[in-house]
């Protein structure tokens, strides 16, 4: 099954698809939207357009596992994009994953304005790759 994961953000949302054996996660781009209701409305139609049959949106716990103002933000717009799809939209705990895409960036030599427009991508892609390892683990 494809699984488009989310990196939301209030200016830039990344976004990160699987192939359908679920072992490559690819990154599709970045939607600049401040409108969180426009954002899940057009996030929702990319879950239609890549044929995905799952959603996975970051939630970025504080390191206590804790929900700070911004995880509760993520849970908000997780009620939005459930109200545009039908498709089963699950959170993912991404701790540390900005850090692991500023640590993929660096290794790449990705600086500037590029790297602006790419790490939010490459968090997506990250989170996704969590969680496709989870799945692979806890298969029944």
């Amino acid at each position: 099954m494809k699984i488009m994961a989310v990196d939301y953000g209030d200016v830039r949302t990344g976004l990160a698809v699987c192939d359908r054996t679920e072992f490559l996660a690819s990154p599709i781009g970045t939607i600049e939207e401040r409108n969180m209701q426009f954002l899940a409305m057009k996030v929702a139609h990319m879950a239609e357009q890549y044929e995905v049959g799952e959603i996975v949106v970051g939630l970025p716990l504080n390191m206590n596992g804790s929900k700070g103002p911004r995880a509760e933000k993520c849970e908000a717009f997780v009620g939005l994009l459930s109200n545009f799809t039908e498709l089963p939209v699950n959170m993912w705990d991404e701790r540390s994953t900005t850090v692991s895409a500023h640590n993929i960036l660096n290794e790449t030599n990705v600086r500037g304005k590029k790297r602006k427009e790419v790490v939010d991508t490459v968090a997506a892609t990250v989170i996704l790759e969590a969680y496709l390892e989870y799945r692979r683990k806890n298969k029944q």
